[in-house]
């Protein structure tokens, strides 16, 4: 179906979905500054073919959802007070990030899911199963971590990316992010064509950079969630790359060893991306975990 907007939280949700309704849903988050279209189609009608009903949405401060209005907060001031590990003032949490992923789960009818999230998207499924794990059906967390400081930090020279504004003309907007892409990205499954196009939809939907510094603030102003996830009961599997510049493995392998029960699957070669090279084994991997929540429900 074509993309449509929806209520939740306060604000409205841009979103679209993939297969049939009656099928188990599966809600996928994505990450900092990232769209919805980030999620690449055929990732999506890939998870159909295994029988889910894949939704796939913009966090508020992208894309076609709500900009949220920060007043005259200095967001730049206050992300580098977090992360040098100060308690910065931030317009919303991660936390609301999560009540607008229900709310649109609400909006659809959907009383529980099957939910995935990837980078910052990871840490916004985490705060939905902390939050709300009765409407979970079970949880992937891919090239995410946990939010405790001492785990999952970006290589020092990686981090600028993270601060530097996106070029506001599209030819430059497309070439910075082909390269941010290459610097994060799997080494030896780059496609650069694909990365390319992918930023000239994003740009054309909608160009937004503050939107990036917003999302930033809420991370860093959210916290640890270790403690809370220590005590989820929720079949949960983690994906991350061995060679991830941006969020370092062991943000992976600290959301795994404190989830009870979860599974951690490293992949070889990945960086911060997920190149169709690993589509296969990442959709076998939540087609299983499913089966098993399933199985236990």
């Amino acid at each position: 179906m074509g993309a449509m907007r929806a209520p939740s939280n306060g604000i409205e949700i841009e979103y679209e979905t993939f297969g049939e309704d009656s099928d188990p849903p599966l809600l996928l988050v994505m990450g900092l500054g990232a769209q919805m279209v980030a999620w690449d189609t055929e990732l999506c009608e890939g998870l159909v073919d295994r029988g889910f009903y894949v939704i796939r949405f913009d966090n508020r401060d992208v894309g076609l959802s709500t900009k949220v209005d920060v007043g005259e907060l200095d967001v730049l001031t206050e992300v580098m007070k977090g992360l040098s590990g100060g308690e910065p003032t931030a317009p919303y949490l991660l936390s609301d990030m999560a009540a607008d992923a229900v709310g649109l789960l609400d909006a659809l009818g959907i009383d529980r899911a099957h939910i995935v999230g990837a980078s910052m998207g990871g840490m916004i499924v985490q705060a939905i199963a902390i939050a709300h794990p009765e409407r979970v059906l079970s949880m992937t967390s891919i090239m995410s971590t946990t939010g405790d400081p001492d785990v999952g930090a970006p290589n020092p020279e990686v981090l600028p990316l993270l601060l530097q504004p996106a070029p506001a003309e599209r030819d430059a907007y497309i070439a910075n992010a082909v390269e941010a892409g290459r610097l994060l990205g799997s080494p030896e499954h780059f496609d650069e064509v694909r990365a390319a196009e992918k930023a000239g939809l994003s740009y054309d939907r909608c160009f937004y950079r503050a939107g990036v510094g917003h999302q930033l603030l809420a991370i860093t102003a959210s916290g640890s969630r270790s403690d809370a996830l220590r005590h989820l009961d929720i079949n949960t599997l983690v994906i991350h790359g061995d060679v991830d510049p941006l969020v370092n493995v062991s943000g992976g392998e600290r959301t795994a060893e404190v989830i009870p029960g979860a599974e951690l699957l490293i992949f070889e070669g990945m960086g911060h991306d997920l190149p169709s090279y690993y589509w296969p084994q990442v959709i076998e991997a939540i087609t299983a975990l499913a089966s098993r929540s399933s199985a236990s429900a």
